[in-house]
């Protein structure tokens, strides 16, 4: 009363000089008791978790149960808790990046594919020919794909527009019109017309013939102007063929050893980093269409779904990603893993290198107390998974079991 009293504007009165029937009357009885419930739940609340000893993160979720005298329940999102395995015994042997000569070969052969020229041909159509033709269809009377002088590549087992339509346009001749129904399949990209049966005209109007380019060294040299024989372009290729397998397996690695981590500790959180985690994916991924021009609203149209569906399809992601980052940030404290503003610094310089433009903005963005919190964590995550593997690989440390065996 007192409080409300100092603030509320009553005609006749001075502020703070109104009776406190008049206040009421004035206010309404239900809105300053309302006033008085929420200006002392803080601070019993906050009393409460002390008394009790609970640590607590986020907001609580509060209901008033009572209000004379006023009894309130607060839902309390508590600390997470992660209890490790043994991790230090983890030994996983390491598999060894491969290149072979098939690997070669089909990598070449894509070079070719990349670089080849497409001539008319006076023939049927076969699978792997570039057809340009003219199409109609409709979906129970209402138009579906219509389109004149459509390219269309003919690939054996394409699903696009719909599945075995490939292999209604092999055999046909340029000028041959034909008319056939094809079955959607129940997940068709598009809800409206999944399930359905399409009829479909077309016309064929060209075909062309994929006419690949000869594999000699004036072929090497349209590729690279640094390369200049066939034997060079097989060496760069295997090269970096093996890049792409050793990253690979380091990867896969990193990813076979965090997982045995992750399943051997007990980690438990509250559904509020779930939720956090789903909201950050979904932001992400909302930046990265603004980034290309598109926004997160056209998306879920495409992919014909809500946003509450999105929701919950990332809801198994999130967890798998919330707990690996736990058990990950309690191996970090065990292992006292840390970053200094040296190491920050020199990452920020890292990641300047390739920037040509707007290089000073730039570097004021990543100096921001934020970013600089963001790429310490990377780097703790990084020193942290480093440390695993490591041990993981020591095969020389022997494990609890290979002790007891040689006693």
């Amino acid at each position: 009363y007192k409080r409300l009293a100092k603030k509320a504007n009553i005609p006749g009165f001075r502020k703070g000089k109104a009776p406190r029937a008049v206040l009421e009357h004035y206010l309404r009885k239900e809105n300053v008791l309302e006033d008085a419930v929420h200006d002392m739940i803080p601070g019993a609340y906050d009393k409460a978790l002390k008394e009790q000893e609970i640590d607590s993160i986020g907001q609580p979720q509060i209901e008033i149960t009572q209000t004379d005298p006023v009894i309130f329940k607060a839902v309390v999102p508590l600390v997470p808790v992660v209890e490790l395995g043994d991790y230090k015994q983890i030994r996983i042997k390491p598999e060894k990046a491969e290149v072979t000569k098939e690997n070669i070969s089909d990598t070449i052969e894509q070079l070719r594919h990349q670089h080849a020229t497409w001539e008319p041909a006076e023939r049927a159509v076969a699978f792997g020919d570039l057809v340009v033709l003219d199409i109609e269809s409709n979906v129970a009377g209402k138009p579906f794909i219509n389109q004149k002088g459509a390219q269309y590549q003919v690939i054996r087992d394409s699903p696009f527009p719909a599945p075995e339509f490939a292999k209604q346009l092999e055999g046909m001749a340029k000028g041959e019109e034909k008319e056939f129904k094809l079955q959607l399949p129940a997940d068709y990209p598009r809800n409206e017309v999944a399930g359905k049966e399409p009829v479909f005209k077309v016309k064929i109007i060209e075909v062309k013939e994929e006419i690949l380019p000869e594999l000699n060294d004036d072929f090497v040299k349209k590729i690279s102007a640094e390369l200049k024989t066939l034997d060079s372009l097989q060496e760069e290729v295997t090269n970096t063929l093996k890049l792409r397998a050793e990253e690979k397996v380091k990867t896969d690695f990193e990813d076979k050893v965090i997982e045995t981590v992750v399943t051997q500790a007990q980690v438990e959180f509250p559904p509020i980093l779930t939720d956090m985690e789903i909201h950050r994916l979904i932001d992400d991924q909302s930046r990265r269409f603004q980034m290309q021009g598109g926004n997160m609203e056209d998306y879920l149209k495409s992919i014909n779904k809500t946003e509450e569906q999105l929701h919950e399809e990332l809801h198994p992601v999130a967890i798998k990603r919330v707990t690996r980052s736990l058990a990950l940030g309690r191996v970090a404290e065990e292992e006292k893993v840390d970053v200094n503003e040296a190491e920050i610094d020199a990452d920020i310089e890292r990641m300047l290198e390739s920037v040509k433009e707007k290089k000073e903005d730039i570097q004021k963005i990543f100096n921001t107390p934020q970013s600089r919190e963001s790429i310490k964590q990377i780097l703790m995550t990084r020193k942290t998974i480093n440390i695993l593997v490591e041990t993981a690989k020591d095969s020389k440390k022997p494990t609890k079991a290979t002790k007891e065996e040689e006693k």
